[in-house]
């Protein structure tokens, strides 16, 4: 047996283990990084968050990387050279926390990375019945593994697409593992670069859960800001969207897009949802003049309504309560747009069931590197659309 191979059983024969969950967002703000003690698997297993940390990208990263990021038309040489690059800088990040956190890299037993997606492309979107699904992220695996030392699970969504699968929502796997409850529904709502949610019915029937994207969140807006006001990456405290009116002829323009209309459950992202289709809705109701605050009020208001729309249609009256996670969570005014339109669900964070709603995502890949080592096919039916029951990751070693 080749000595990888005889540490990979020794690891998933502990009791426990420490993973490093890696999360980069559509926001390009930073890498997230959670230092996560997983016991179990399945729906055995029990997460313990050591550490949490956000390393902020330089500019010089979030610049080399937009020159791919969502553009069907790149320099094929850039993306090559981004991959290696992308994997080595997120190694470098890691080495940088573990030595903020004074925690040798032998305590580590594996990384677990989601890599940088650039694009994302199911085949509702490209519309081409010559090719199915795909997605692509950087950030190759190898080269974290050979800059850390440490053994590294990454590219889980090629083996959902390989299974039938869009490549997204995967948080619906950890979603069903770590907060499924008896007690209650639940509704996981994660407002990232996009907004999408998971629905786990109190039944505990995994057949029965699903989850989807839901539409733009921050991704439109932090496109917006960036373009209008030099230096800021955000709408810190909604304080723009907050000063504006919403335009009710944009916001109805901005509602039009096909997908808002299809079923549950459906992918999408920035390469649907980005400045140039907020271009398109303002010439459509000819609001090309509105001031940059009113703008910014309508797009605010178009994610919580579209986050409204969905939530109501996945809970069919039912009771529930709403889990809410990702940097939308710090939208002051988002936040309360949800709470007056929904004022029969509970709306908390997760940081009541114990994982700070800023380290999710970043959780929940550890959580599926755990299943890689030790798990077996995830509990979901293959049946039904967009959770075929596979295990996700390919495995790097360190040299």
């Amino acid at each position: 047996m080749h000595q990888h191979i005889e540490t990979l059983y020794q690891t998933a024969a502990k009791s426990q283990r420490k993973i490093i969950g890696l999360m980069s967002g559509t926001s390009l703000d930073g890498l997230d990084i959670a230092l996560c003690t997983v016991t179990g698997e399945g729906l055995n297993t029990e997460v313990v968050l050591e550490r949490f940390t956000t390393l902020s990208y330089h500019d010089d990263f979030r610049s080399r990387v937009r020159s791919v990021f969502s553009k069907r038309a790149v320099d094929l040489q850039t993306v090559t050279l981004l991959n290696p690059w992308i994997g080595q800088e997120h190694g470098r990040m890691v080495n940088e926390c573990l030595a903020l956190w004074q925690i040798p890299h032998t305590e580590i037993d594996v990384i677990a990375s989601h890599g940088q997606t650039i694009f994302h492309c199911p085949s509702r979107q490209h519309n081409d019945n010559r090719w199915g699904n795909a997605t692509l992220q950087l950030g190759d695996g190898d080269h974290l593994a050979v800059t850390t030392g440490i053994t590294t699970i990454s590219d889980f969504r090629q083996k959902h697409i390989a299974a039938g699968g869009e490549g997204a929502p995967l948080a619906v796997y950890g979603d069903f593992l770590l907060f499924s409850s008896s007690a209650e529904n639940r509704i996981m709502l994660n407002i990232g670069g996009i907004a999408n949610l998971t629905w786990l019915p109190k039944s505990q029937d995994a057949t029965a859960v699903f989850s989807s994207d839901i539409g733009p969140g921050n991704t439109i807006m932090d496109a917006y800001i960036q373009q209008n006001f030099p230096g800021l990456l955000y709408d810190e405290g909604a304080k723009v969207a907050a000063s504006g009116k919403v335009s009710a002829e944009l916001l109805m323009a901005l509602q039009q897009d096909p997908f808002f209309a299809l079923d549950f459950p459906k992918t999408s992202g920035p390469e649907v949802f980005n400045l140039d289709y907020l271009a398109r809705a303002q010439q459509d109701s000819a609001t090309q003049d509105l001031a940059p605050a009113d703008v910014m009020a309508t797009l605010n208001r178009f994610s919580a309504e579209m986050i409204i729309r969905a939530i109501q249609q996945s809970c069919q009256g039912q009771n529930c309560t709403i889990y809410a996670s990702g940097g939308g969570i710090h939208n002051p005014l988002l936040m309360e747009q949800l709470a007056a339109a929904l004022p029969h669900y509970r709306l908390t964070t997760t940081a009541e069931l114990a994982i700070n709603p800023d380290a999710k995502e970043a959780v929940l890949f550890a959580v599926l590197a755990n299943e890689c080592l030790v798990g077996g096919k995830q509990p979901f039916s293959n049946a039904r659309e967009g959770i075929p029951a596979v295990t996700m990751g390919k495995i790097s070693f360190a040299d």
